[in-house]
């Protein structure tokens, strides 16, 4: 069974900042030991979108709109995957979304809400 559990949401002032985690586990996790992460959002009436990901190596990709105040990182002896987010602003307001990529496919958290609002 794989699971994804993040953590971390909430209400948020603007210009505040929040740091979600998600924590993977399952039994694939030991068979593959490497594997891509990644943060996406979607917002009310919006698609999906990629936040930033992460390679098992360490090597980041962001989406232009964020670079500088969203930072992504791993701690791969916890399996576990953080995104820092700083700065917010109410645009930034979504269901945030973890997500495994691994070579027999891509598995998804259930998201952490994150509202940013005064």
């Amino acid at each position: 069974q794989v699971q994804l559990v993040e953590s971390g949401g909430g209400l948020v002032q603007p210009g505040g900042s929040l740091r979600l985690s998600c924590v993977v586990s399952g039994s694939i996790f030991s068979t593959y030991a490497t594997y891509a992460m990644g943060w996406y959002r979607q917002a009310p009436g919006k698609q999906r979108e990629l936040v930033a990901a992460i390679t098992s190596g360490g090597s980041t990709n962001y989406a232009d709109s964020l670079k500088g105040r969203f930072t992504i990182s791993r701690d791969n002896a916890k399996n576990t995957v953080y995104l820092q987010m700083n700065s917010l602003k109410p645009e930034d307001t979504a269901v945030y979304y973890c997500r495994a990529t691994l070579p027999v496919g891509g598995y998804w958290g259930q998201g952490t809400q994150v509202t940013v609002s005064s």
